[in-house]
């Protein structure tokens, strides 16, 4: 394994640009399952989860090709496998996106339940209602969801879940309900970007599917989907990422090729916070300077804050004076970055479901360990802001979905480097760490 050793206060500054987004690539990789014929896919980001998805659908049977500049060459012409194996689609929640073409292509389909981040129980039962609802015979065994259908009929639907809609689920129904015989209305559906990037995939392929991007979509069924070609949406996460980066270095930073467009929550919370926003359609400007101003933070459904970006967020207001909350609608418990951020001198209290943060001047120095992918992104940002040397560990999680975030943040003036992990290594590279400022004296003899 590989860490981060980060030295910190340093303030970012320069052009960067983001890459396609994860989100949306995943289920349009998964459903050109569903597709007879070739699939030429631009702007795929280079990442753990991507090569993932690739392995996973060439134990289907699909050739998969990538030129190495961000084109992916998918056909799944050849394909024949219906068993979707617990050894790849536990590395990620998105191998469960193969469940809907699956069935839409063979009409059977046996597929680990997922795996992924630990942020949360995410169970997948609005995929199985929305599929069962199209006419699927569906089962759980020994860990693995069975279903089967002789064919699928279009109906119509509700995804509505105790925590809002699904966004894979929606895709998954989607994808199923684009060739399945009849009319199908999906009711609370995913209003994400990512959906509506697939929605126009498929249409590409010859789908009939309006609404996307509204909480209902209709399908109109089609015999077949065909060959086609399609470039991914830009990463809205990354897009916001970076400008947290920018805003906790108290930087001044230009992202290029950023979906303004998808980023309005996001946006407004960070000129609310004093930070310094200028878009254009497709180019963000963000400084800070130490004038800024605590504001609570709610991680909802697509239009509001993406729970992707609540931990960033809670590592910016970390460095923010005054009382913010921060609450996630979504996954009520992902807060598990928070003990990792009071390692490093944050205040942060857990209040039912949401957290409670006083900010502080300056944070410190850690050792810190990432617990799940936005969870590794937030330390590095708070690693950036902090006085001394942090190491962050299990960056694995980081390079799930971030391509070379520490390339990107170099080039804007961090200083971050990669370094192995394993326990020799580790004696040997680890940097000594400063005692906190805050740390009495009679405790600084064990720094």
């Amino acid at each position: 394994m590989e860490m981060f050793v980060v030295h910190g206060r340093t303030r970012l500054s320069g052009r960067i640009g983001v890459e396609g987004a994860k989100n949306a690539a995943l289920p349009i990789m998964a459903a050109c399952v569903a597709i007879r014929g070739e699939v030429v896919l631009d702007n795929v980001p280079r990442l753990v989860d991507i090569d993932t998805m690739s392995r996973l659908l060439k134990s289907l049977g699909t050739t998969v090709a990538s030129s190495g500049d961000g084109t992916l060459t998918i056909d799944a012409s050849p394909a024949h496998g219906t068993l979707a194996k617990y050894d790849l689609v536990r590395r990620m929640r998105a191998g469960v996106c193969v469940l809907g073409p699956l069935l839409s292509r063979f009409g059977t389909a046996c597929v680990s339940l997922p795996g992924g981040c630990n942020i949360g129980h995410r169970p997948i039962d609005l995929h199985l209602k929305g599929l069962a609802a199209l006419g699927a015979d569906i089962r759980l065994e020994r860990g693995y969801v069975i279903a089967e259908a002789d064919h699928l009929r279009g109906t119509d639907i509700d995804l509505c879940g105790p925590f809002g809609s699904t966004v894979t689920g929606t895709c998954n129904v989607m994808t199923a309900a684009a060739t399945a015989s009849g009319h199908t209305v999906i009711r609370s559906a995913a209003r994400e970007p990512e959906v509506t990037d697939l929605a126009d995939f498929l249409n590409r392929a010859g789908a009939d599917i309006r609404g996307a991007g509204t909480e209902t979509i209709e399908v109109r069924g089609v015999e077949s989907l065909h060959a086609t070609s399609h470039s991914i949406i830009p990463d809205r996460i990354e897009a916001a990422t970076l400008a947290v980066a920018a805003a906790i270095t108290r930087g001044d930073v230009t992202i290029e090729s950023a979906p303004v467009s998808h980023m309005t929550s996001v946006l407004d919370w960070l000129k609310s916070a004093g930070v310094d926003v200028a878009a254009s359609a497709s180019q963000l400007r963000v400084s800070a300077n130490d004038a800024l101003s605590p504001v609570d933070v709610v991680a909802e459904p697509y239009p509001g804050i993406p729970t992707d970006v609540q931990a960033q967020l809670m590592a910016l207001l970390s460095t923010v004076p005054g009382r913010s909350c921060v609450t996630d609608r979504i996954f009520t418990d992902r807060f598990m970055h928070a003990s990792e951020l009071i390692r490093m001198g944050a205040q942060i209290q857990r209040e039912s479901s949401s957290a409670v943060i006083s900010g502080v001047p300056r944070l410190s120095a850690a050792s810190v360990m990432a617990s799940d992918l936005r969870a590794s992104a937030a330390l590095v940002l708070a690693a950036l802001a902090a006085e001394g040397t942090s190491q962050i560990r299990r960056i694995y999680h980081l390079d799930r979905g971030y391509q070379q975030l520490d390339v990107k943040l170099n080039a804007l003036g961090a200083s971050i480097v990669r370094r192995d992990d394993s326990p020799a290594a580790s004696d040997q590279t680890s940097p000594a760490i400063a005692a906190p400022h805050f740390v009495s004296e009679h405790v600084k003899r064990y720094f």
